[in-house]
């Protein structure tokens, strides 16, 4: 018999967006989304929650995609909150007093948000490779392309006084682009061997940017001229027996205090705290938190707490002596957990995570399909030499009288 065909490659299909939920607090606003539903809160506001669901407006979305939020982003100030939907939807919601201020639609779905340290764009990045402008100023105008790349974007952050776009995408590439020429490409940060999935620049560091990715590392890097300064493998401070064949770094949060990054691996229910030395140009591990169901997000509040959204709960984590404490008793902790239980306990069973493993590299075995047509080719042909004799015996020619 012929020898069976190799199985066929798996295709390099986009990242499906999964609902999930997502934490974010800048000053006294919180964010919370599960699914498609929003929760904004003023943490010293006496009001009840504002709730918001994306599936309420009508407009322009794609009915293929779902309604579920895909990233989100504060201005610097807290002023406002740009949030995405994977419906093509980009909200901007004002923080004080919580109102949603306009609804647009991007052309691609989109994968991360930026705004800019003036306060008057918001940068969108698609699954197609394209960065857009979106005037908050004019909350009503459409969206302006602004750069892109030839591979699908999965991160997007804006320097220091705006005068760089960091635009980070499948293929392991760092791009820094100048922001009102984003034609002219500064420099580039390579050296992932996968996806970047993360970017973050220290705000009393604006010279160094962390990136997170695919391959399970964190790196340093000084993104002017594209020099890695260090790399941290996050398989190190992984416990023995627990180590997974692929680990994907989705939250890197920087807390001024100390100078301590808090970063979050995708499927693993504990929370990474490293510390960054800036004159040993160094990423040092300090301590691994465990929590009890899965930890879905991250964020540093002003006096340096460190808050994680653990399954339907918040817990909340202080630096003390160079130890990080839970806070069992915090003034906020239960008007927090309130809101949750509250508005968003329902939305809680539909959440699944985020799907990263179809935006790894595929190896496409062409040598195991070049064997498999050969061997064909000589089958064929050995049956055929086999049975050219009793072709010839059968159909003699006939004698002429």
């Amino acid at each position: 018999p012929p020898p069976p065909p190799p199985p066929a490659p798996a295709s390099w299909a986009g990242a499906g967006a999964g609902a999930t939920m997502r934490f974010g607090r800048c000053g006294r606003a919180v964010f919370l989304s599960s699914g498609a539903r929003v929760l904004g809160l003023g943490l010293g506001d006496s009001g009840e929650p504002f709730v918001y669901n994306c599936t309420t407006e009508e407009g322009e979305a794609d009915a293929e995609g779902s309604d579920d939020v895909v990233a989100f982003v504060f201005s610097p100030s807290g002023t406002y909150l740009a949030v995405t939907a994977d419906n093509k939807q980009l909200i901007l919601f004002r923080t004080s007093p919580w109102e949603c201020i306009s609804v647009r639609h991007a052309v691609r779905r989109s994968t991360s948000l930026a705004i800019t340290e003036a306060e008057d764009q918001i940068l969108l990045a698609d699954k197609s490779g394209d960065v857009y402008s979106f005037s908050i100023v004019d909350p009503q105008k459409p969206g302006q392309l602004q750069l892109g790349h030839l591979s699908m974007l999965l991160a997007v952050t804006v320097s220091l006084k705006d005068r760089f776009v960091i635009t980070a995408d499948r293929d392991e590439k760092i791009r820094v682009s100048s922001l009102e020429q984003p034609y002219i490409i500064e420099a580039f940060c390579l050296g992932h061997s996968e996806f970047v999935s993360e970017l973050c620049i220290p705000s009393n560091h604006p010279q160094l940017l962390l990136s997170g990715s695919g391959d399970g590392t964190v790196r340093l890097w000084q993104y002017l001229c594209g020099t890695e300064l260090d790399c941290f493998k996050m398989s190190d401070v992984q416990a023995s027996g627990c180590q997974k064949a692929r680990c994907t770094v989705t939250r890197i949060v920087h807390c001024k205090q100390g100078d301590y990054l808090a970063v979050l691996c995708d499927g693993f229910s504990s929370v990474y705290i490293l510390q960054l030395d800036v004159v040993a140009q160094k990423l040092i591990h300090r301590q691994t938190i465990a929590v009890t169901q899965r930890a879905w997000d991250i964020a540093f509040d002003d006096s340096s707490g460190l808050w994680i959204l653990d399954g339907g709960m918040v817990v909340i984590y202080q630096a003390q002596e160079g130890h990080w404490q839970n806070i069992l008793q915090h003034p906020d902790k239960r008007k927090m957990e309130e809101a949750i239980h509250g508005q968003m306990e329902e939305s809680q069973d539909s959440v699944i995570g985020n799907n990263y493993s179809s935006l790894y590299k595929v190896s496409l075995d062409n040598m195991a399909q070049y064997q498999w047509k050969k061997e064909l080719r000589i089958h064929r042909t050995l049956n055929k030499r086999a049975l050219e004799p009793g072709q010839l015996s059968g159909h003699s020619k006939r004698t002429r009288v």
